[in-house]
């Protein structure tokens, strides 16, 4: 079995496009939260994940904010105008979608959640520091998590260490060790200097994740975000994935 895994939309329509189109062939799709927030088009992305094969989606920060269950006030203030002109333009239905989606899950041997296990819609996995102190925080073999929109691997197997930061090769299946914490970087907003939609392939039963990053057509997203009035900050760093 394959499975998708999508983080941090943040609906960028053209990005998810791309990352659907490039991804082939899969069985379910694990999308990891901020379906919505910063791009220009929340509802054709929020469409378009409910419709994806045996979904399991989580609401993020951004989500929360739109669907009333977070003040805006956590955000920064151009974070604050994009997520209320978002609130404007979602229709009455997805927003209902979003406010209904869990923070986090578990399933099989996986832990989900947007942030982090210990805080699922709010905290960042920056270092190893964090990375650490959270596998107290989630008992299954894997963990997945997004919200960094920075795609990485750490591997905690001695008590005594901080967390190992694994390198991950493009388009290479690394086989995953027990005690695996990952993130598959992000879709619509890529923040490691590389502007390419970022998303990862994992199958379970091989206990194997293939990341994988595609370009897509930034100066068509960037005009859309233009003509919304989105902010210029989130319209100049999707060119430059940070």
């Amino acid at each position: 079995m394959t499975i998708l895994v999508i983080s941090d939309i943040h609906a960028n329509r053209t990005a998810l496009e791309a990352v659907l189109e490039d991804a082939g062939s899969f069985d379910e799709v694990w999308c990891l939260g901020d379906v919505v927030g910063y791009g220009p088009d929340p509802n054709s992305c929020v469409e378009i994940v409910r419709d994806l094969p045996d979904l399991i989606c989580l609401r993020g920060n951004h989500d929360s904010a739109v669907a009333g269950l977070a003040e805006n006030t956590k955000f920064n203030p151009n974070a604050q105008k994009a997520l209320e002109w978002t609130e404007r333009e979602l229709n009455a239905g997805n927003t209902t979608y979003i406010k209904e989606l869990p923070t986090h899950t578990e399933i099989d041997e996986v832990t989900l959640a947007h942030g982090s296990p210990r805080d699922p819609v709010w905290e960042y996995i920056m270092d190893p520091y964090t990375a650490t102190a959270n596998f107290d925080y989630f008992s299954t073999p894997f963990c997945l998590v997004g919200h960094s929109h920075i795609p990485f691997l750490y591997v905690f197997q001695n008590e005594e260490e901080l967390a190992d930061k694994r390198v991950l090769e493009l388009g290479e299946a690394m086989e995953l060790p027990s005690r695996s914490l990952l993130n598959p970087g992000s879709v619509g907003q890529p923040r490691d200097n590389d502007p390419r939609a970022s998303y990862a392939l994992f199958e379970p039963e091989k206990r194997t994740w293939i990341l994988h990053r595609v370009a897509y057509d930034v100066e068509a997203v960037q005009a859309r975000m233009k003509e919304s009035g989105l902010p210029l900050t989130y319209i100049q760093r999707i060119a430059h994935g940070w």
